[in-house]
């Protein structure tokens, strides 16, 4: 397997045979013979390809979703989160799930574009739309490309309620314009955060913010009157679990209002990266992870059930539940949610109202 290339999540970069996409295996004596002549492998690049996408708006049917559409200004994410569960969909694409996924990016420039679009069509009826569901809306890419903030700014115009989850402090740079939005019930924000440990954090989300700057994130946010959110997504068995009770009083004593978990998932591709991560920087507890894990998804890698997929099952779970909502009593942090305005939405302007 090749090295571990620095400030990257994947180890590797295996292809997809799920879509019918030829997989082409590197002969092992050859890849030897490589690394003797050339050395090691140079950085990686990141690549960012502009995607004329046709439509925004992806909706969704899925009964333990709060949200039914969302809103994904780019595809592939640089912050090379290797638990993510988005990486096999770089497999559409004739991608990697692995290292292509945190180095071939796709933006969405036409977003803000098609977003006014969608809000335009008679009949539209408004309802919180999703940031940060699939990819995250500010990764580094965003600093250039200013997508995400785009489209913010159709919504604040329209007076449409929106949901952002993201793991950068980069969403402080739409400060003002959040505020502003919160201050009309049409704004809250998850920052999610996995664990205190900068080690294990480096390793885990090679390319996102250091925990003290996500909590330093929370803090702006909720000083500035925005409903603010810690994501702890997800839980990893010996690796984060421990850690559970005092990312729930960090991001508590940072202004948070309110809290939520998942336990690790490991779909498709994800599994067989994750578990190379393992051996590549926990190899002590590789086997211990996965047994904890199979335990958590009824002795699978991954389980997709509705519900059952965002809490896990079995006793694992359970001790996991109880402790987060013991923890979220005693920080204050089981808060109900906010509930969004959607009263005050109104389509933008076609090119004739803008005339007058």
């Amino acid at each position: 397997m090749p090295a571990h290339r620095p400030r990257r999540g994947a180890t590797h970069n295996p292809e997809s045979a799920r879509f019918g996409l030829a997989v082409r295996e590197a002969d092992g004596d050859w890849l030897d013979a490589r690394t003797e002549q050339d050395g090691a492998p140079p950085p990686l690049r990141t690549s960012v390809t502009v995607e004329r996408a046709r439509t925004i708006l992806t909706r969704n049917q899925s009964p333990d979703l709060g949200f039914d559409r969302s809103v994904n200004p780019y595809r592939g994410c640089e912050h090379g989160c290797i638990y993510c569960f988005a990486r096999p969909s770089h497999a559409y694409h004739d991608l990697s799930p692995g290292l292509d996924f945190e180095s071939r990016l796709f933006a969405k420039p036409d977003a803000a574009d098609l977003l006014r679009k969608e809000l335009m069509k008679k009949g539209y009826q408004a309802a919180p739309i999703a940031f940060g569901t699939n990819t995250d809306p500010y990764q580094p890419i965003e600093s250039d490309w200013r997508i995400t903030r785009a489209c913010l700014a159709v919504l604040d115009e329209t007076n449409h309620p929106v949901t952002i989850t993201t793991k950068s402090d980069r969403v402080v740079s739409d400060l003002h314009r959040l505020s502003a939005m919160a201050a009309r019930q049409l704004v809250s924000v998850a920052v999610s955060l996995t664990s205190l440990d900068p080690r294990i954090a480096m390793t885990l989300e090679p390319r996102a913010p250091a925990p003290h700057r996500r909590l330093a994130a929370i803090r702006a946010l909720s000083e500035a009157g925005v409903p603010t959110y810690v994501s702890i997504a997800p839980v990893i068995p010996a690796i984060t679990d421990h850690e559970l009770e005092h990312l729930l009083e960090a991001a508590a004593a940072a202004g948070a209002s309110a809290a939520f978990f998942i336990p690790v998932r490991l779909p498709w591709e994800v599994a067989p990266l994750f578990k190379a991560w393992l051996d590549a920087h926990f190899p002590d507890r590789a086997g211990k992870v996965m047994a904890t894990i199979a335990s958590l998804r009824d002795g699978r890698e991954n389980d997709p059930g509705f519900f059952t997929r965002m809490r896990g099952s079995g006793p694992w779970s359970a001790l996991l539940q109880t402790r987060f909502a013991i923890a979220c009593r005693k920080h204050g942090l089981d808060q109900k949610r906010i509930v969004l305005r959607t009263d005050l939405f109104r389509a933008p302007a076609g090119p004739q109202g803008e005339l007058f």
